[in-house]
């Protein structure tokens, strides 16, 4: 590796150390002709091999930050904690990579987050599945608010009302 200081390529490893949960390894680096350290980080690159299709057919390099956003979306004021949403992000991620293929389809994708999302908070799940599942009306969301309230478990925030009592 070139140090990005002299950009000459002799440098030596002084520290590895696992972070992420053991994904990704930190290595501090000493270049041996003008002495300066950095560090480096390296993880697998698992997001290149997994190929989301798309409703119409097209198909995207997975992403994870996608479906991060959708859920801080759905979960905009709500009493859901950001490393909640990165644990679902989580979740969902090692179920496509178990799954061992190469390509994935967007609607599983969204099946997996809404499944997660009805444990959590109800509001937020209503949020996502009324644009995952591409609800046009009123009586399509009222269907879905009564399915949510008579198969769901309740929420694990404590402190969440009832959606229409």
């Amino acid at each position: 590796m070139r140090c990005p200081f002299c950009e000459i390529n002799d440098d030596r490893v002084i520290d590895s150390r696992e972070t992420d949960g053991g994904k990704v390894i930190r290595r501090r680096r000493q270049c041996k002709s003008c002495q300066k350290r950095w560090t480096t980080r390296e993880s697998l690159d698992e997001n290149v091999r997994l190929a989301v299709i798309k409703r119409d057919g097209s198909r995207v390099p997975y992403d994870r930050q996608k479906i991060l956003g959708g859920l801080h979306k759905a979960c905009y004021k709500r009493p859901v904690a950001a490393d909640i949403l990165v644990q679902i992000v989580d979740e969902v991620e090692e179920h496509l990579f178990q799954s061992g293929g190469k390509e994935v389809e967007a609607i599983d994708i969204g099946r997996l987050v809404i499944e997660s999302l009805k444990r959590i908070d109800h509001v937020a799940f209503l949020r996502f599945a009324s644009v995952y599942m591409k609800i046009n009306n009123i009586d399509d969301l009222l269907d879905e608010i009564q399915e949510v309230r008579q198969t769901a478990p309740p929420p694990e925030e404590p402190d969440q009302g009832q959606l229409f009592l």
